[in-house]
């Protein structure tokens, strides 16, 4: 698909280089800069006088003070409707592929997901995921596990409840000062490799995982894990590269970094010569630089690690591993979630909100909206459970990217399960229903398939026209959140497409069915195509996102 955009703004910078050769900026802040008295309508006229010959502009013209109007050709935008009806839609070619890492979701073994993990789960929703499964906590949990199952090496010890185990363990940790130095025994072995504790290790990482994985299944997330201890092995080269390089300063036994520009430093080895989280963020990020050969590294946490991350990709640079010209190294953060009492999202007796717990009770409520509504009557059961599964987990994600990223948000599901206003259930009703339109007046496929090779789509109608424009905004948005990663543009965009369609639908009949029998009298081909124009753009914006809709609902 062309951007549009991108196309006019080539277009108005040949015509500014031509009227105005030798300014490199905008030409009125550089007159202005040289004190030459012109109107910014003057300059406006100069510049329509040198659009050079194009495909997509059909005229110009000047308003107000000299703001330039473009109206597109319409056989133009009708041409690019159906090479996307054609070839479906792809996204803006690139000159060549980049290879992109998102660190995302950020579990940590032993414990549960909470709703904590919810934003950065979703809005990193992609292909790498970090995961907290080495250090301080482990020596505790194996020390714990060798009191409690004694036979942990050939018995598999039947741990269910890893929370309680976990709270347990930690009791012991912050009252019994003979068992916390049991605890940091055992990560000193495990981190020697000893066999007994890497056991142990695999045995309470594989619990965890069993749990985190119900949770990704849920939300339909496929995830490459890399957990801490994929790292471990790169943290010593990684201080011995800083030590070679002359960058490590001794501070009370500790082994410091600091980056330019920086307040505070990166603590590379602890007093007792344990490494820390700057240690495996250094080693991640030169893992990643060089083995996986990233060209683009998104970090996806909360807000509050801004300043950590500051100082990773600070001393990244300061060693020569990337120059920002050329690898994108980004943190993408985002504020936490709020009750609708506007406090930080807990239970009633305070405690954090499990994930799994708020996933199952969204299936309830969105069973009962459903039926609410009547549509446990005309669903079959599979299509009802479809359904409530696209309503639930597609709400839940929706509410969270709807809003820009970077504010806090209030989990309600009252909201995001309104079918009014931008949410997903009102997306999803729409997208079905748009669906639905060839499937009752009996078009196949194959016919509307036929039809966008030799059918013109015509943009005569004002609302056909909108509608035709809006479709064609997409690869503008794609860029825009590529340059951004503030999804919320693309869900601000879906519900313009979706109340666009239903303008475009009011006031052009797609269908003329007789009125007395109901029989189809009259199919509008041009307009099934853009009702199918619509859904492909709408089907492709989910899967962004990451929300799976259903053809009835």
């Amino acid at each position: 698909m062309l951007n549009i955009n991108q196309r006019l703004q080539q277009i108005f910078g040949e015509a500014i280089s031509t009227a105005y050769p030798g300014l490199e900026n905008p030409p009125l802040t550089m007159m202005k800069t040289k004190s030459q008295k012109v109107s910014p309508r003057e300059i406006a006229e100069k510049i329509v006088q040198n659009i050079p010959n194009n495909e997509l502009i059909e005229r110009t013209e000047i308003a107000g003070p000299g703001f330039i109007n473009i109206h597109l050709k319409r056989i133009f935008v009708s041409k690019l409707l159906s090479n996307l009806l054609v070839n479906g839609v792809q996204p803006p070619s690139l000159k060549k592929k980049k290879k992109v890492v998102v660190d995302f979701s950020s579990p940590n073994i032993a414990k549960e997901m909470h709703v904590g993990h919810l934003r950065s789960t979703i809005i990193g929703d992609s292909m790498l995921n970090h995961v907290g499964d080495w250090g301080t906590q482990f020596g505790m949990l194996i020390a714990h596990l060798q009191d409690k199952f004694p036979d942990y090496i050939s018995v598999s010890p039947p741990i269910s409840d890893l929370q309680a185990f976990y709270k347990e363990s930690k009791k012991r940790f912050d009252e019994d000062e003979e068992f916390k130095k049991r605890a940091y025994q055992c990560v000193v072995k495990l981190q020697s490799k000893e066999p007994d504790f890497i056991k142990a290790w695999n045995l309470i990482c594989d619990v965890s995982r069993n749990e985190f994985q119900k949770v990704y299944n849920c939300l339909d997330i496929r995830i490459e894990e890399r957990g801490e201890s994929y790292y471990q092995d790169m943290m010593t080269a990684v201080v011995m590269e800083f030590e070679e390089k002359g960058l490590v300063q001794l501070d009370e036994g500790r082994k410091i970094v600091f980056a330019p520009g920086q307040s505070i430093p990166l603590t590379i080895v602890k007093s007792d010569g344990g490494y820390t989280y700057d240690t495996s963020d250094l080693a991640a990020i030169k893992n990643r630089l060089f083995d996986e050969k990233a060209d683009i590294i998104i970090y996806v946490t909360d807000s509050g690690q801004a300043m950590h991350f500051q100082v990773v990709f600070a001393a990244a640079q300061l060693i020569g591993w990337y120059d920002p010209k050329v690898s994108r190294v980004e943190h993408a953060g985002f504020g936490v979630v709020l009750g609708e009492d506007k406090k930080k999202f807990k239970t009633r007796s305070g405690d954090t909100v499990r994930l799994m717990d708020l996933l199952e009770e969204g299936l309830k409520r969105s069973m009962d909206k459903l039926k609410e509504k009547g549509r446990d009557k005309v669903l079959t059961l599979e299509e009802l459970v479809k359904a409530q599964r696209a309503v639930a987990f597609g709400c839940i994600k929706y509410a969270d990217l709807s809003h820009n990223r970077i504010n806090d948000y209030v989990f309600s599901f009252d909201k995001m399960l309104d079918d009014r206003g931008n949410t997903a259930a009102y997306l999803l009703y729409a997208f079905t229903r748009i669906r639905s339109i060839a499937r009752l007046a009996n078009i196949q496929e194959a016919t509307l398939r036929k039809a966008a090779e030799t059918t013109e789509v015509l943009l005569d109608h004002e609302k056909e026209w909108k509608l035709g424009k809006c479709i064609l905004r997409f690869p503008e948005i794609l860029q825009k959140i590529t340059d951004d990663l503030l999804l919320h543009t693309l869900c601000d965009y879906l519900y313009e497409l979706a109340t666009t369609f239903t303008e475009f639908y009011d006031s052009c009949y797609c269908v003329e069915k007789d009125r007395q029998t109901g029989e189809v009298v009259k199919v509008n081909m041009w307009r099934m195509l853009l009702c199918e124009a619509t859904a492909a753009v709408m089907a492709k914006g989910f899967d962004i996102l990451g929300i799976s809709p259903v053809e009835r609902m």
